[in-house]
């Protein structure tokens, strides 16, 4: 089963559409994007991403979205199965 993680993203000032359109134009090796929301109140855009395991996962986060210019601070949320 894929790990899942929502990328909840602040921007700079002005950079919102820079950075989903960046977003989305990411090809990792690491994670699949599955999703890039611009949304309203603390976070500016939420990227969905799926990965093998927690470490692919990571790698994506620190290595492709965290670096991107505009993007100021990221909060990760991983998707967990309580059934």
């Amino acid at each position: 089963m894929p790990i899942r993680g929502y990328v909840l993203i602040e921007t700079g000032v002005g950079q919102t559409r820079a950075v989903a359109d960046a977003m989305r134009a990411i090809r990792s090796r690491n994670a699949s994007i599955t999703g890039v929301d611009t949304v309203t109140g603390p976070y500016d855009v939420i990227v969905t991403l799926e990965a093998e395991d927690l470490n692919r996962l990571g790698k994506a986060i620190t290595e492709e979205i965290a670096t991107t210019p505009g993007v100021s601070r990221t909060t990760t949320c991983l998707s967990v199965d309580l059934s």
